[in-house]
């Protein structure tokens, strides 16, 4: 029998309260049917998270700027192995608490729409393709190859969830129909229809009027319609409860429980379907529809061979946890995930010309600020400071200041305002180059606190630095020491580094994992060259954006966006290395498929890696105005070597959505670019290399 056959015959043996206790999140035992108790959420964005020691790799929109789905697979199945080992070892303990699972809430693959969001860091950034190829890698890696799952991924937040923070238990997102099937949707259908993932995930909010927990359109209609989706459904956690006290579509617990249930929420994420008995007694579900549920999430548990004699899984334990070969993958995830997006020949650094360094800034040594939300707790966690000491030992003297608060406006609580800036200025003035280490962490961008998050973050007010930050910034600039500024953030800031002449680099180092600050001080000084690129537009602080809560694409993202108000675009990352790209090819398959080539030449002496960016423009009225990415390849040259990278652009990439989403095929002229970066004006003038250009009629 399968998984579903054997799940059928367990459930047929319980009687209706059995069924019902099986539907939350903290899932008690049945011994009399030998059914272990469970806890079914387990978290797992960037690492085994908040179950203690794990590896941390970098927050997701640092992965998503690796641009390299192969990549990304690799690293989840590190995470699920960690995931597995852990759930093994807890058993054995008799250990079977929230967080000690196999079934991972992750990825989340909503659309980094705003800059403001502040749970944008945990996505794969603002781009419906790189979101929906980076979300198929990673599940996979999830959930492994063999026939027993190896973790149960389960993909959130179905749909069209991107903040407010503030609002979100009870915002209803208009969303047109074109930008839903465009933009918003994609990544789920494909993590449905491609990866197979086990689970979905329904969002706080609702959309268009309809809680996301208990949407005909999405549940009924979409996901178990058009895309046949069999597995479960899962509540966001206490989502359901927003039915009645904030969306007001019913009068109480019971309704609220009864009408998820109906529409095939299968298993609720907080305590609501407690008051399934009452909706039972009420008549307001069947035993039938209590019966689908719990036969659906049963499905996953012999899936992941939780009632078997034996997995090919049951050997992971404490050697397969936080090792180094683990340590290794995510070192070169940090490395790989860094974006360089200003150098004016400072970098790479040479230990032979820098005496002394002056490690500035409230993220120079902050463990925090490696993490990002979601996280797991590192045994080996380098800051960019321990990085630079590390790398530096008997060549440079290392001189190090908090220089100020995070966001606040002083260090010591009976000191005057401004209270580090002093030693940050005499310690700058003492040095040959101050790498000034600014931005943001989890404490202060983030989920919104509630029952189920400890945080108080939320959303970004603005997309400038704090104002302390901005101050130091400032008095260090004023010395007349070159600086490098490294920006720790989970998205787009501006920190306004144009004003002063003297900031010569900038990189953006996401939240970049436990390795970060080694990756970090590596790639100031040349022991590698950065290959990392935006996942998302940066914006100009005076930008005027849309409203927050307005979820049309309109000046939104890298397709729709207004150019003047860009600072770094979508897909731009600098290098150490040029390129040259050239003989660009194309040839339709006879499925409507597009097979590309384009000649990769590193122009350059210094090895490095490069990610190769397939865009494509078309015309019509339903497209959006500038191109859109279609592929990409992460290919590693030597200095002068060259290379031929191939690519199949599926057929999809060739259609547009009209304004009732429906999604047609695009004939006529389109013009193919392979390059380095967007082939938009703003990249090639900040240093992005020359794309190569193709027109070809369809």
């Amino acid at each position: 029998m399968n998984a579903r056959q054997r799940a059928q015959e367990l459930v047929e043996r319980m009687n209706l309260p059995q069924m019902m206790s099986q539907l939350r999140h903290d899932a008690p035992a049945i011994e009399s049917l030998g059914i272990p108790a469970y806890n079914w959420w387990n978290e797992g964005l960037h690492g085994a998270a908040r179950s203690g020691t794990a590896t941390v790799f970098p927050q997701a929109i640092g992965l998503a700027s690796l641009f390299d789905p192969e990549f990304i697979s690799s690293i989840a199945s590190v995470v699920s192995t960690e995931q597995r080992a852990k759930y093994n070892l807890y058993k054995a303990e008799g250990d079977r608490d929230i967080y000690k699972g196999l079934t991972v809430w992750s990825p989340n693959v909503n659309i980094f729409r705003d800059p403001r969001w502040g749970r944008g860091q945990e996505t794969f950034g603002e781009d419906p393709y790189l979101t929906e190829r980076l979300a198929v890698a990673f599940i996979k890696g999830l959930q492994g190859e063999e026939s027993v799952l190896k973790t149960a991924s389960c993909v959130k937040h179905f749909a069209a969830h991107s903040g407010p923070e503030p609002l979100r238990h009870g915002f209803n997102a208009v969303v047109s129909k074109k930008d839903l099937e465009e933009t918003y949707l994609p990544a789920f259908e494909a993590a449905v229809k491609e990866a197979m993932v086990d689970a979905v995930m329904g969002a706080y909010s609702a959309l268009n009027g309809e809680p996301c927990c208990a949407s005909s359109f999405l549940m009924e209609h979409k996901l178990r319609g058009e895309w046949g989706f069999e597995g479960m459904y899962i509540s966001d956690c206490w989502a359901i409860r927003d039915f009645h006290l904030n969306h007001k579509v019913t009068k109480n617990e019971e309704e609220s429980a009864a009408l998820a249930l109906k529409r095939g929420c299968d298993l609720a994420c907080g305590c609501e379907y407690q008051s399934l008995d009452k909706a039972f007694q009420k008549g307001l579900i069947s035993r039938e529809e209590i019966k689908q549920a719990a036969v659906r999430v049963m499905t996953t548990r012999f899936k992941l061979g939780q009632f078997d004699r034996a997995t090919v899984y049951d050997n992971l334990g404490l050697e397969s946890l936080d090792s180094e070969e683990h340590a290794l993958l995510s070192y070169e995830a940090s490395c790989r995930s860094l974006v360089l997006l200003k150098n004016d020949g400072l970098l790479p650094l040479r230990k032979k010309d820098v005496g002394t360094i002056a490690v500035i800034g409230p993220n120079a040594d902050s463990t925090q600020a490696l993490w990002g939300n979601y996280h797991g707790t590192s045994s080996r966690y380098v800051t960019i400071l321990e990085g630079l000491r590390e790398y530096t030992k008997g060549h440079a003297r290392i001189l190090y200041s908090e220089g100020s608060g995070l966001t606040k406006n002083k260090v010591e609580r009976l000191a005057k305002e401004d209270d580090r800036l002093s030693e940050a200025v005499f310690m700058a003035k003492a040095s040959d180059v101050v790498v000034l280490c600014l931005g943001l962490n989890e404490t202060v961008e983030g989920e919104m606190h509630d029952d189920g998050n400890g945080g108080w973050a939320g959303d970004k007010d603005d997309l400038r630095l704090p104002l302390c930050q901005r101050k130091l910034l400032k008095a260090v600039a004023r010395t007349g020491k070159p600086i490098i500024v490294v920006l720790l953030s989970g998205g787009s800031l501006d920190p306004e580094i144009e004003q002063y002449s003297n900031v010569r680099a900038l990189i953006q180092g996401w939240y970049p994992g436990q390795e970060g600050g080694r990756a970090i001080a590596h790639l100031l000084f040349g022991a590698f060259s950065p290959s990392g690129k935006l996942p998302v537009t940066f914006y100009k602080a005076e930008a005027v954006l849309p409203a927050f809560t307005d979820y049309s694409l309109n000046r939104r993202t890298y397709r729709y966006c207004d150019h003047s108000d860009v600072l770094y675009p979508f897909g731009f990352g600098l290098s150490y290395a040029s390129f040259s790209f050239d003989g660009l090819q194309a040839k339709e398959t006879d499925e409507g498929d597009v097979e590309v080539a384009v000649s990769v030449r590193n122009t350059s002496s210094i090895a490095s890696r490069t990610v190769v960016q397939f865009y494509l423009k078309m015309e019509g009225p339903d497209l959006p105005p500038h191109p859109v990415l279609c592929g990409m390849s992460s290919v590693l040259l030597q200095g002068g070597e060259e290379k031929l990278v191939h690519l199949r652009i599926d057929a999809r990439r060739f259609t547009a959505v009209d304004t009732e989403g429906i999604r047609h095929t695009v004939s006529g002229p389109y013009t193919l670019y392979a390059g380095s970066s967007q082939p938009d004006e703003k990249s090639l003038m900040l240093g992005a290399d020359k794309p190569a250009v193709l027109r070809c009629i369809r």
